[in-house]
C-alpha cells in the first residue's frame, strides 16, 4: 500500500510511544510514588493514570515547571493514542505554562514543543526547538530524538545521521536503536536496520517495547516483499501487546497480500475505529477500491479529509496526505499545489515521491522525472519509489529504463499497493512489448 503512514511517522513519537506511563524517553516522571510490582497495563489506563497524577501534583503545587512540562508530553502521548489531535493544543499550553514559570535552563518544555511541533508536522519549528534544548544542555538525548526526526524529514540526511549518533552515545537504548534502523534503512541499508532492530528486541523487557520491536520487523520484512515473514512479526507484536494498533495494520494488510481480502477488510474496520486517522483511512479506502467496493472506498475518503481537518484545526500542518487525498479523489491540480507547498517547506524523499507522482497524474511527466529521480536518489529500497519512477520514464518514452524500474519495483515488494501492483505489471507488460 502508499505509504500515508511511513515508518517514520511512527518514530516521530516514539520517544513518547516508548514509555506510555509519562514523561519524554528517560526522562524521570515528577513526583512518582514508589510503588511495588503491579500487573501490566493498558498504555491508555497507565497514561489516564499518569495524567490524573499530574493534573493533581499540579493543583497542589502550581508552580512545578518540570510537571508542567510533563503533562504537556502526557497530553501529546493521549492524542497518539486516541488519535485526537484536539489535545495538541492541551499539550502546548502546558508546555508553554512550564516556559512561562522557567523561561531559562528549562529543556523539558522545549524538547515536549519540539516534539509537538514533529506530531503537527511543523519539522522546521521541531528542529529549532531540539536545538534550543541543546542550547541549554548538550547532553540531552530526548533532544537529539526530535532533532533525528526533523532533520530527517527536513531532508537533511547528514544532520539526521548525527543526531542519531549523539543519540546512541549518550543513550543506547530503545528509542536511539529505532531511529538508527531507520536512518539506516532510509541509505537502502535494509540488513543493517534489521539487523539493528533485532538488537532492540532483545534488549527489551517491556510487553509494549517488544510489540513495537516486532513491527518495525514486520514493516522491514514487508518492504522487502516477505508477506509471510511480515506476518510472523505482526503476529509476535500482538501477542506481547494486543493493543498495538500498528500490529493491527500490518496483519490485515499481510491478510490482503495473502489472498485474505475478507479478513483484511475486517482487520482495516475495525482498525478505523480504533484510529481513524487519515493514513488508516486512505490505506482502507485504497483497499476498498481494490475489492471492488467504491461507495464505500468514497466513503472513507470522506471521513480521512474530515480527520485530516481536524489535524489543520489543531495546528497540523501536511501536504502529504492533502495531496494523498486530492489524488484519490481525482483533483490532480490540487494534488499538485499541496504536494509542492510540502516541497517548499521540506525536501525528504517521500515529499519528492509525492510531488513527481501529482505531477505525473496531471500529465506533466517532464517536470515529474527530477523529482521521482530525487526519491529513488536516497538508495532507499522502496517499491513504490521505483514504480512512479518507471511509470514516468514509460511516458517519456525511455522504455529500457522503464522496464528496469518496474522490474525493480515488483522485484522488491510483489505487494506494495493493491491498486498500484496491477498497474505496474500492466504497464511492465506494455514496455516490454514495445
Amino acid at each position: 500500500m502508499r505509504r500515508h503512514l511511513t515508518r517514520l511517522a511512527l518514530l516521530v513519537l516514539v520517544a513518547l510511544v516508548l514509555v506510555g506511563a509519562g514523561g519524554l524517553i528517560g526522562r524521570r516522571s515528577p513526583a512518582a510514588p514508589a510503588s511495588g510490582p503491579a500487573a501490566p497495563a493498558a498504555p491508555g489506563d497507565r497514561l489516564q493514570a499518569t495524567i490524573a497524577r499530574y493534573q493533581q501534583r499540579l493543583r497542589d503545587v502550581p508552580g512545578d515547571w518540570r510537571t508542567w512540562a510533563a503533562l504537556g508530553s502526557a497530553y501529546l502521548e493521549w492524542a497518539r493514542v486516541t488519535a485526537d489531535p484536539t489535545y495538541y493544543p492541551k499539550a502546548e499550553g502546558a508546555a508553554q505554562k512550564s516556559l512561562s514559570l522557567r523561561a531559562d535552563g528549562n529543556a523539558d518544555a522545549l524538547v515536549a514543543l519540539g516534539a509537538l511541533a514533529a506530531a503537527r508536522h511543523d519539522f522546521g519549528a521541531a528542529r529549532d526547538k531540539a536545538v534550543a534544548a541543546l542550547a541549554v544542555d548538550a547532553y540531552d538525548a530526548d533532544a537529539y530524538g526530535v532533532l533525528a526526526d526533523a532533520r530527517t524529514q527536513l531532508g537533511d540526511a547528514p544532520g539526521a545521521t548525527d543526531a542519531v549518533q549523539h543519540m546512541l552515545d549518550l543513550r543506547p537504548g530503545l528509542p536511539a536503536y529505532a531511529r538508527a534502523s531507520y536512518d539506516l534503512e532510509q541509505r537502502g541499508r535494509a540488513e543493517d536496520a534489521e539487523s539493528l532492530m533485532r538488537q532492540a528486541l532483545d534488549a527489551s523487557a517491556d510487553r509494549h517495547d517488544i510489540a513495537f520491536c516486532r513491527t518495525q520487523l514486520g514493516d522491514l520484512a514487508w518492504q522487502r516483499g516477505d508477506p509471510a515473514g511480515a506476518q510472523r512479526e505482526y503476529d509476535a507484536a500482538l501477542a506481547a501487546d494486543p493493543s498495538t494498533v500498528a500490529g493491527q495494520r500490518g496483519r490485515a494488510r499481510v491478510a490482503f497480500a495473502l489472498g485474505r481480502t475478507d479478513a483484511a477488510l475486517t482487520g482495516y474496520a475495525a482498525l478505523v475505529r480504533r484510529a481513524p486517522t487519515p493514513g488508516y483511512l486512505l490505506e482502507y479506502a485504497e483497499l476498498l477500491r481494490a475489492a471492488g467496493r467504491p461507495a464505500e472506498a468514497d466513503t472513507q475518503l470522506t471521513l480521512a479529509a474530515t480527520a485530516q481537518q481536524l489535524f489543520t484545526d489543531n495546528g497540523g500542518v501536511d501536504g502529504l496526505t492533502a495531496a494523498a487525498l486530492a489524488m484519490a479523489t481525482g483533483d490532480t491540480a490540487e494534488a499538485v499545489r499541496q504536494a509542492q507547498a510540502e516541497w517548499s517547506r521540506r525536501q525528504f524523499a517521500d515529499v519528492a515521491d509525492t510531488l513527481g507522482w501529482a505531477l505525473h497524474l496531471a500529465g506533466r511527466d517532464a517536470d515529474a522525472l527530477s523529482y521521482v529521480e530525487r526519491a529513488t536518489a536516497t538508495g532507499s529500497r522502496n517499491a513504490s519509489y521505483a514504480y512512479h519512477l518507471g511509470a514516468v520514464e514509460a511516458a517519456l518514452g525511455r522504455v529500457e529504463a522503464a522496464r528496469a524500474d518496474l522490474n525493480r519495483a515488483l522485484a522488491t515488494n510483489p505487494y506494495f499497493s493493491p491498486l498500484d501492483v496491477p498497474q505496474a505489471r500492466r504497464l511492465l507488460s506494455e514496455v516490454s512489448n514495445r
